[in-house]
């Protein structure tokens, strides 16, 4: 006989907030759907196993449906059952056989349990997402947590980092401490491994700002993938845009989170994360009812305008969230709030940027999306940075985010790697790339800092494999190798992959310390790569996205290794450089205006003979040497410069300095671990595929 679940007796309870919220005498409950004709709560005991009350929201209230539960505490366990039209052809997926996550839950119970249950529709059936499936889901779904958001901060204060001293350093949460030794085996891949001492004392003496958190709230292990033996490492497949990865807690707490914000913060590191809005998990009209889709499929998501059956799929990934309707936005905007609010993070990182920025008419700088993060009290003083490209009509949008946006700047990628690998007619364009890309930022009031230059993130190689493989090697993935960027602009130097050959390994240490060189003094905000400072490499894989295993995790042990330690201690001194010269981290734009009155110009560009660049020299296709000078007021009223010696060409090269100036030469990426030494004469010689930084002051 089947046991029937109990009544609950619920009262009215109010609209807002949105999501399930404990005032200490009770749990209000409040779920948006614009088309549901009734909603029920269902509570689970703790571990979300079995069913112990129901319920319907007794009121709607603007398309909220909402009740309050008295005496309710934190740590109660939910989910929804959502009924209304099941009629695909119109947009409509209700099934209320399918249990439903709560778009607003914080913290989450269980994991998806793959079977065809929670599929709205009967897998394999000839009508496919016509048909209806009447099978339970519950057992099957991860269930929503009431948490308790209190929280004691004491006396703690974030960095705010100005963003012309911003360097930020790209890490997943998990491969970053997986293998770390220092990191006790519970709290490895956790936030409790990225707040261990050892770890945030690493990256303050790398002299990281910032550390940049691929996508931390919870994500779906996709079905695809675990049936093929592999995991979504990556996370680009959310949830819940509100609770943090179940796996990502070693205590279970999410007070484990805050914690370890106040010890970077305490170290002077800010946290931005990487957020996923564009999309979700639920992916096309094949995918499973988890959530919206099941809330209210046609609030939620971008529908073909001449086919409400099927989505709009702007990201690749099969659905696109439609932010530029009012309880979408107001979604992300909730979920922004909660994450800087609550958690205190200092930033954030929108996957597919440009998606978010689409209105009817294409993307809008203007947008809704736009407009009502800028003008937000807290959302509006935080570091945000856009990806600025998806699929869609139009979208490639680099250099075209409003002011108060950076940006992460491929071009900067693309030009730095070729430039480096020897590529004909590029000294033009590495000019532009050093001088911040003025040429697509430099308007509407942005400075140099909104360009994010980068020339490796976790979508591609690493920068050991950029110089180690001239394919990809994605083999591992299951997709033939036929997944990942096929054009990667890399180099194998003489051999495909490792080798015992030290001329070749020489050259790529070469190469790799001439790239991270470029990073770190190029106007705009450096982002490194974890691992890129010691040499990870993960075998020419450029598509590591189901890779949960030690082909992606940091390995700590080949980082102690003595070219490992070396190219760390070269990565340590260029953030010092960085940090001790302002002009290499001006705030502003240069436009080759003179420094003082009759000072030289705080930007200057001169071939290797010491002349000013002309026009036609710039149209050199064959030319691999540059001198850029920059200049700037020294703290005695005096005038500091700095000039930058480029040679990207197979053999040494010997550049006369114009002006007759004192110069300390203060960096040789062909000898990183030369000291600073007064320059003798006016002549200095740059390695093949090198770089050399000089430093000269005139006194006032």
């Amino acid at each position: 006989m089947k046991t029937r679940t109990p009544p609950l007796v619920l009262e009215t309870g109010r609209p807002h907030p949105l999501g399930a919220t404990w005032d200490g005498l009770g749990v209000n409950f409040a779920l948006y759907s614009a088309g549901a004709t009734r909603v029920e709560l269902c509570l689970f005991d703790a571990r979300g196993h079995r069913e112990i009350g129901r319920a319907d929201l007794p009121e709607r209230t603007d398309h909220v449906w909402h009740g309050y539960l008295p005496d309710a505490l934190p740590g109660c366990v939910y989910g929804y059952r959502v009924h209304g039209p099941y009629d695909p052809a119109s947009g409509h997926r209700f099934n209320p056989h399918k249990l439903l996550l709560d778009p607003y839950a914080k913290q989450l119970v269980g994991t998806v349990r793959w079977t065809d249950a929670p599929f709205g529709y009967r897998v394999g059936h000839a009508r496919a997402d016509l048909s209806f499936d009447r099978r339970d889901s519950a057992s099957a779904m991860p269930k929503a947590v009431v948490v308790d958001d209190a929280a004691n901060w004491g006396d703690e204060r974030a960095p705010n980092v100005p963003w012309a001293d911003t360097v930020i350093y790209e890490a997943h949460l998990r491969g970053l401490t997986m293998r770390h030794p220092a990191v006790p085996p519970r709290e490895r891949g956790t936030f409790a491994g990225l707040g261990h001492p050892a770890v945030v004392d690493y990256l303050r003496r790398l002299g990281v700002t910032a550390v940049e958190l691929m996508p931390v709230q919870a994500f779906l292990q996709d079905r695809f993938l675990t049936s093929r033996g592999l995991a979504n490492y990556w996370g680009y497949s959310p949830l819940a845009y509100f609770a943090p990865e179940p796996r990502y807690l070693a205590s279970g707490s999410l007070d484990e989170i805050r914690r370890t914000v106040r010890r970077l913060h305490a170290a002077g590191i800010e946290v931005i994360l990487d957020v996923v809005y564009n999309h979700t998990c639920e992916g096309n009209e094949l995918g499973p009812t988890l959530s919206w889709r099941g809330c209210d499929n046609a609030s939620y998501y971008r529908l073909r305008h001449d086919d409400a059956r099927h989505y709009a799929d702007e990201t690749g990934c099969g659905n696109t969230l439609d932010v530029a309707r009012a309880p979408v936005l107001k979604l992300v905007m909730d979920s922004l709030r909660y994450w800087a609010g609550v958690f205190r993070v200092d930033g954030f990182r929108f996957d597919l940027g440009t998606t978010l920025g689409r209105e009817a008419h294409g993307f809008d700088p203007e947008s809704g999306f736009f407009r009502a993060i800028l003008q937000d009290p807290l959302l509006g003083r935080l570091k945000l940075i856009s990806e600025p490209w998806d699929l869609g009509l139009g979208g490639y949008q680099l250099g075209r985010h409003p002011p108060g946006f950076a940006e992460w700047n491929d071009r900067f990628r693309d030009g730095v790697r070729r430039f480096w690998r020897g590529d004909a007619g590029l000294r033009g364009d590495f000019a532009a790339r050093m001088a911040g890309s003025a040429d697509l930022f430099d308007h509407d009031g942005r400075e140099p800092y909104a360009s994010v230059n980068l020339v490796t993130v976790h979508d591609g190689f690493t920068l050991h494999d950029l110089v180690s493989y001239a394919q990809r090697h994605n083999e591992a993935n299951g997709e033939n190798n036929a997944d990942g960027r096929e054009e990667n602009f890399s180099a194998n130097w003489g051999a495909e992959g490792p080798t015992d050959d030290e001329e070749i390994v020489a050259l790529r240490d070469t190469v790799k310390r001439a790239m991270l060189a470029t990073l770190f003094l190029a106007a705009g905000t450096p982002l490194l790569l974890a691992g890129d400072e010691f040499g990870r490499t993960q075998n020419g894989n450029n598509n590591a996205y189901c890779q949960d295993n030690a082909l992606s995790w940091l390995d700590w042990n080949a980082a102690a290794q003595p070219r490992a330690c070396a190219l760390r201690a070269f990565v340590e001194r260029l953030a010092a450089l960085r940090r001790r010269l302002p002009m290499l981290r001006s705030a502003h734009f240069h436009h080759g205006a003179p420094v003082g009155e009759g000072g030289p110009p705080d930007l200057a560009w001169f071939d290797r003979e010491g002349h000013e660049l002309a026009q036609a020299d710039w149209e050199n296709a064959e030319e691999r040497t540059l001198q850029i000078r920059r200049a700037g007021p020294a703290a005695d009223h005096g005038i500091d410069l700095v000039s930058i010696l480029v040679n990207a060409g197979a053999e040494p090269a010997d550049f006369s300095l114009p002006g007759e100036h004192a110069w300390t030469r203060v960096l040789d990426s062909a000898a990183p671990e030369a000291d600073e030494a007064p320059l003798e004469g006016a002549v200095q010689r740059v390695a093949a595929r090198s770089i050399v930084v000089l430093l000269a002051h005139l006194p006032p």
